[in-house]
């Protein structure tokens, strides 16, 4: 039998996914417990199930590429990439956040008051580009990985689309938040491929995730 290959997301989302995988009797090796490994995939457990640990924005890309079978990602970077490669088949439940417009608090107004042309620092470019091109608005997109809030206050731009949990960062940094684009949750995606020729041990999996 071929191994399966999990790809879960670095970070925020990985504290949550951890109590998941307890639940479900999918122990890893302990090194995929340290911040510091160099370590790129893990075994478990299961010795037909390895784990990878990947940035939040290539989980899908490997899936999407049947590098890996299975991942766990959020809509947000399934909205942005919108690969036809993958199936999404469960909501988690986890990585609850939302994907918001912010702006600069005396610059609201104004700035959408400009109905032609938005300049938006984010990382979602075709999110936000599609967005707001339905309301008419071009948007020039300012591509930033991190530290997003930044952009306003250095006065690169006064409207960014970034993640926001509890707005705490937002209102830190003098931004308002004034729509969302999404809600989010994280969902259980498969390769489409991959599931159709390893469908009897994909489908185990997934259901363990169910339970």
């Amino acid at each position: 039998m071929k191994k399966i290959i999990l790809a879960v997301p670095k970070g925020r989302i990985l504290d949550e996914v951890i109590p998941l995988f307890e639940k479900i009797n999918i122990v890893p090796e302990n090194e995929f417990f340290r911040d510091d490994s160099r370590k790129l995939m893990f075994k478990t457990n299961n010795k037909d199930l390895s784990l990878i640990r990947v940035r939040s924005f290539d989980v899908a890309t490997f899936v999407a590429l049947g590098a890996a079978q299975i991942g766990i990602a959020g809509d947000d970077v399934l909205n942005e990439f919108n690969y036809n490669e993958i199936l999404k088949v469960l909501d988690l439940g986890i990585g609850k956040c939302r994907l918001s417009v912010a702006n600069k608090k005396e610059k609201m107004k104004k700035e959408y008051q400009n109905k032609g042309h938005i300049r938006v620092a984010t990382k979602y470019k075709n999110t936000v580009v599609n967005f707001f091109a339905k309301k008419g608005i071009r948007a020039e997109c300012i591509k930033l990985n991190g530290a997003i809030e930044l952009a306003p206050k250095l006065g690169i731009c006064s409207t960014i689309v970034d993640l926001v949990s509890s707005g705490k960062t937002l209102e830190e940094n003098n931004l308002i938040e004034s729509e969302v684009l999404l809600k989010i949750t994280s969902k259980l995606i498969v390769n489409k491929i991959s599931f159709k020729v390893m469908n009897n041990n994909i489908s185990k999996l997934i259901e363990k995730f169910k339970k």
